[in-house]
C-alpha cells in the first residue's frame, strides 16, 4: 500500500484490523525485517491493525532532498499517522533506529500513543556497547551464500544457525540492495531529534523495553536508562541475543510482546 505525505510516497504493508499498531524498522533494511518478526505473534492474538511503513531512503520509501534530518523522517511519520490511523489511539513499536523513532512518536503524541515496544532500540547517543560475539556458528552454513551478504550476516547475528540463516535470507538480505545510502547519510548526518524524546514528561502508558546481552549495536545498558521515563516499563535483557534478538529469541519476544499487549488493552480499557 501507498500513502502520500507532503509529496512523498509512503510505502506500507497492513494486516488485520482493530486497534492500530504502528512498527518501525531498523536501519538498512524495510519493514520486511520487523514484519517477518512480527506477524506470526499477532496471528495469535486477534483485536489488531498492524501498520508496516518502509523508513524514507529504504525499501520502497524514497528519500528526497526535502528529507534531510531525522525531524524530517519524524514529521513524515506523524503525516501518515495522520493519513492513515487519524486521531485514534495506537500503539508503536520499533526496532533499533525504529525505536528511536518510536520514542519521539510517542512524545509527540502521548495521549493518543496507548502503548510503546522497543526492540533493541539505540538513542542520540550509544555507549558502553560489547565487542561482536558469536554464542553459536554452524559448520554447515559456510559457503551458503555470497562473501559479502555472509560478511552481513555474520556481523549482525550472534547465534548462527540454519533457522537464523533462513530468517536473515528471508527477512533482512532481500533490502540491503535497495537502500539509498547517500540518502540515509544525508539524513543520519542529523541524527539527533530537535526534541529528545524523553525531556518531557514521563510517559505514562504500558511499555515493553526488550535488549540484547550481547548487542554490539546498542547494548543494553542505555537502553536500562530509559526506565525512569517510562514507569510502565518492563524491562527485559535476553541472553543469547544480539541486535538480531527479533530473530534469535523469537519465543521470548513472543511471550513479552504478548504479555505487553495485554497490559496495553488492561490499561486502555474497552
Amino acid at each position: 500500500m501507498e500513502a502520500t505525505v507532503s509529496g512523498v510516497p509512503v510505502h506500507y504493508a497492513e494486516h488485520g484490523s482493530g486497534t492500530p499498531v504502528l512498527a518501525l524498522h531498523g536501519a538498512g533494511v524495510d519493514h520486511r525485517e520487523v514484519a517477518g518478526a512480527l506477524e506470526p505473534i499477532f496471528r495469535d492474538v486477534p483485536g489488531f491493525r498492524r501498520l508496516y511503513p518502509d523508513l524514507p531512503g529504504m525499501g520502497r520509501t524514497p528519500a528526497p532532498e526535502t528529507i534531510n534530518s531525522n525531524d524530517d523522517v519524524l514529521e513524515l511519520l506523524l503525516g501518515l499517522i495522520d493519513n492513515t490511523i487519524g486521531d485514534e489511539p495506537f500503539l508503536v513499536m520499533g526496532q533499533s533506529y525504529g525505536g528511536y523513532l518510536a520514542r519521539a512518536v510517542a512524545n509527540q503524541r502521548p495521549r493518543q500513543v496507548v502503548g510503546l515496544a522497543l526492540i533493541c532500540p539505540v538513542g542520540a547517543h550509544t555507549r558502553n556497547v560489547p565487542a561482536h560475539e558469536i554464542l553459536v556458528s554452524s559448520a554447515e552454513l559456510t559457503g551458503k551464500l555470497s562473501p559479502e551478504i555472509e560478511a552481513s550476516y555474520r556481523s549482525y547475528f550472534v547465534v548462527q544457525t540454519a533457522e537464523t540463516l533462513r530468517r536473515f535470507q528471508e527477512f533482512v538480505a532481500p533490502a540491503e540492495s535497495l537502500v539509498d545510502e547517500p540518502g540515509l547519510m544525508r539524513i543520519f548526518s542529523k541524527w539527533e531529534l530537535r526534541d529528545r524524546p524523553e525531556a518531557a514528561a514521563t510517559y505514562s502508558h504500558p511499555v515493553l523495553i526488550l535488549a540484547g546481552r550481547q548487542d554490539a549495536t546498542a547494548g543494553y545498558t542505555d537502553p536500562w536508562e530509559l526506565v525512569e521515563h517510562y514507569p510502565r516499563a518492563t524491562f527485559a535483557v535476553l541472553d543469547r541475543a544480539g541486535h538480531a534478538l527479533l530473530h534469535e529469541q523469537p519465543i521470548l519476544t513472543q511471550a513479552l510482546v504478548v504479555e505487553w499487549l495485554a497490559r496495553v488493552r488492561e490499561h486502555s480499557g474497552p
